[in-house]
């Protein structure tokens, strides 16, 4: 599946042909370059690696700059692969735009990471109702999660029993967006509706209706 990497800049709207006003993200998409390919051959699976946004070569581990510096490439922030996707007539250390993927009106997936909102009870992490009334001595319950032991048989607490802990901070994909435009001049490219993480993280747009081979 073909696709590139991008940066998350915000929500806006647009209005479609029919006047209806449709919410949108907006994902900065910089050329992506082209830091490895893998094929049947040497490594098992076809996929080609790429590589987005600029950084500093002084933040960057020795091996990672080997990788980099052997495609022939600046540094850069996010690398990642893209499975059964082999750009025709490219090579490593060459670079993807928008519109060499993307058209108006694609179907795309969107990869993220979810906002973390730290250690959170079950309320706020699992949708728990708490008891909702402070009658009969429950002062200080109404967030609690209850009861969590079982009988005598089986003894214990199952594990993925729904508790307090870390919340966000996982891996979100949102299948079956979008494109509504594409904004070349500036590197940005519209989908519809919203996909998780924060302002300035990094995405993966994953193209599913048009793959390059």
């Amino acid at each position: 599946m073909s696709g590139l990497i991008g940066k998350k800049v915000g929500m806006t709207s647009v209005f479609d042909n029919a006047g209806r006003n449709i919410p949108v993200t907006v994902i900065e998409i910089e050329p992506c370059a082209i830091t490895q390919i893998k094929t049947e051959e040497t490594d098992g699976y076809t996929a080609v690696q790429l590589a987005a946004f600029d950084r500093k070569e002084k933040n960057v581990s020795k091996a990672v700059k080997g990788h980099f510096a052997k495609a022939g490439v600046s540094a850069r922030h996010h690398v990642v692969e893209f499975r059964d996707f082999i750009p025709e007539g490219l090579d490593i250390g060459d670079e993807l735009n928008i519109s060499d993927v993307f058209t108006v009106g694609d179907t795309v997936d969107v990869v993220a990471n979810s906002k973390g909102r730290g250690f959170t009870g079950v309320v706020k992490r699992h949708n728990f109702a708490g008891v909702g009334d402070a009658t009969h001595g429950q002062h200080n319950r109404l967030r609690a999660p209850g009861a969590i032991g079982n009988a005598s048989d089986p003894s214990k607490v199952f594990k993925g029993m729904r508790m307090a802990g870390q919340s966000g901070n996982e891996r979100v994909k949102i299948k079956n967006l979008s494109v509504a435009n594409i904004l070349e001049d500036s590197n940005v490219i519209l989908v519809t509706g919203s996909i998780p993480g924060p302002k300035g993280g990094y995405v993966e747009i994953h193209n599913k209706t048009s793959v390059i081979n």
